[in-house]
């Protein structure tokens, strides 16, 4: 008997029912829906579901999560933020204290402190060292580049005479405090200047170097006309790209103190002239 009722009541689950809507005067029927019990379970059911699916997508993705008792704000996750910063900084002053304390009573006790064997104190661990020396293929690249006409380091003859000798306007505002010496292997002048002073283009050209390098630091050369190349060593930071055109007096570059074979904020510049080196003073009246 139980099994039949149950078969009855799935049964009458697919009984159909007709929802009529007629005019009043007229009794014509003007609207009517037929439907299951089972149709109106499983439109519900599809109704609900995609409601709870809209409401979660507007709490997710929208501002309006923030207006749910409970839930953190934007300003409040910042504060989170800002709290976990100060206490990692807490927490390094701490360390550093106990280590004070524990210096000051290994003194006391006459031992040697421990102060000093460690010098890192950050949170995060350098597991990498960069290393620096020349691998086999730059000093190829550097042979290579060295070789060229361009780059030549030998000081050739300068056939302009000083009647056509172009005008050249000063890289930087100056003082002169090493000079052109190319016995000594030094193919260009040393200027020293205010910080944070610009580089000028001493003359109109296309813009072929603007990289860094370890030697030279930030390095910019220009092309001119008649054969001149102009080169800026040593700067803090570029302002020109390769293969920018410059005017006479464009800032190009901030004076600076990068590269290796530098002893100090200055400009290195150099002057070339068909493949060779020249004295840039014979040039540029500084």
């Amino acid at each position: 008997m139980a099994v039949k009722k149950k078969f009855r009541l799935f049964k009458n689950l697919w009984n159909k029912y007709r929802l009529s809507i007629f005019n009043e005067e007229t009794y014509e029927e003007v609207w009517k829906l037929r439907l299951s019990r089972m149709n109106a379970i499983v439109f519900l059911g599809g109704f609900s579901v995609l409601l709870i699916a809209l409401v979660s997508i507007l709490i997710a993705f929208t501002p309006l999560r923030e207006f749910i008792p409970g839930y953190p704000d934007s300003q409040t996750r910042k504060g989170y933020v800002t709290n976990v910063l100060k206490v990692d900084s807490l927490e390094k002053v701490v360390a550093q204290w106990q280590r004070y304390y524990e210096d000051i009573n290994i003194l006391l006790n006459g031992g040697e402190p421990l102060t000093g064997k460690e010098t890192s104190t950050d949170t995060v661990k350098r597991t990498q060292k960069i290393d620096f020396t020349r691998s086999e293929e730059d000093s190829l690249l550097r042979l290579q580049i060295e070789s060229d006409a361009m780059f030549s380091l030998s000081v050739g003859s300068n056939t302009t005479t000083r009647s056509n000798i172009p005008f050249f306007i000063p890289p930087v505002k100056g003082i002169v405090t090493n000079k052109y010496n190319p016995s000594k292997n030094h193919y260009g002048i040393d200027l020293v200047a205010g910080p944070n002073e610009g580089v000028l283009a001493v003359a109109k050209g296309t813009v072929i170097i603007s990289t860094w390098s370890l030697e030279t630091g930030y390095t910019i050369a220009i092309q001119h006309e008649d054969g001149f190349l102009s080169v800026y060593k040593h700067n803090s930071k570029l302002l020109k790209r390769q293969g920018e055109y410059v005017n006479a007096g464009d800032v190009i570059a901030i004076i600076g103190n990068s590269g290796e074979l530098t002893t100090g904020p200055h400009l290195h510049f150099e002057l070339w002239h068909h493949g060779a080196t020249v004295d840039p003073s014979k040039y540029i009246k500084l």
